[in-house]
């Protein structure tokens, strides 16, 4: 049986993780408690960034993460602009690591 968790646990949860990973991060956005879709955005610290969202991937029956967009981190910030506007339930949490590092490859960081 696959349950999904709250999308507020789920934040509080990776932000503990991130914290312990000394990866600064930031939620810029906080959406529905219950059911908001979260999108994870990386300031790599060199004037780019990275976007990603969580998608279910037909083939493997899991909800995995995706990259949303990449580029310069103005444009990376524009599409956030656009899909907050869009999405009232949606959480944005921004991180620093010049490294790329999300943890979103991680155990437990999927569902």
């Amino acid at each position: 049986m696959s349950f999904r968790l709250a999308s507020g646990i789920w934040v509080s949860a990776y932000l503990t993780r991130l914290r312990l990973a000394e990866i600064p991060a930031y939620v810029t956005q906080k959406g529905d408690q219950t059911a908001g879709a979260v999108i994870v955005k990386v300031a790599l610290l060199n004037g780019r960034a990275r976007a990603f969202q969580r998608s279910f991937d037909l083939t493997s029956n899991e909800r995995i993460w995706i990259p949303l967009t990449e580029g310069p981190e103005p444009d990376v910030d524009a599409l956030l602009t656009r899909q907050k506007s869009r999405d009232r339930d949606l959480w944005v949490i921004e991180l620093e690591d010049r490294q790329g590092r999300t943890l979103l490859d991680e155990d437990g960081l999927s569902t």
